[in-house]
């Protein structure tokens, strides 16, 4: 011996006194990331990316058989960039959906998702030549 008094057992800190001490050990934790998800939120979730989603199908058609066929240029480089905008959303959403996103980036998501339905909009309009 080195003559050293020995070591005190470690100690947790008091900020973590309220919660078990797990260390990857104990089992598996199956508890949600964010808390449940309600019904209510299941229901919102899948009436926006129906609407948003359907939408989209509309335009995309839209651009390549509206005014006549063959399609111009112009509507399929809308729908295009309609379409990237929508790869983007889709990673969000995927990401959040596997808890990688704090749950305040869901109205980001919202927004986006009406951003692509407006533009769907806005594509639908200039595809019908409406207002000619």
């Amino acid at each position: 011996m080195s003559g050293r008094p020995p070591r005190p057992p470690a100690q947790r800190p008091r900020a973590m006194e309220g919660f078990p001490a797990r260390y990857g050990t104990g089992g598996a934790d199956n508890r949600p990331l964010f808390g449940e998800t309600s019904a209510r939120d299941r229901i919102i979730n899948l009436v926006v990316g129906g609407l948003t989603t359907l939408l989209l199908v509309v335009t995309l058609i839209s651009a390549f058989v509206f005014p006549q066929l063959p399609p111009k240029p112009v509507n399929v480089f809308f729908a295009f960039c309609i379409s990237l905008c929508c790869i983007s959303a889709g990673i969000l959403i995927y990401w959040y959906r596997q808890g990688d996103l704090e749950p305040k980036f869901r109205n980001l998501i919202y927004y986006i998702l009406f951003s692509i339905v407006m533009l769907c909009i806005c594509a639908n309009l200039y595809f019908h030549e409406v207002g000619k």
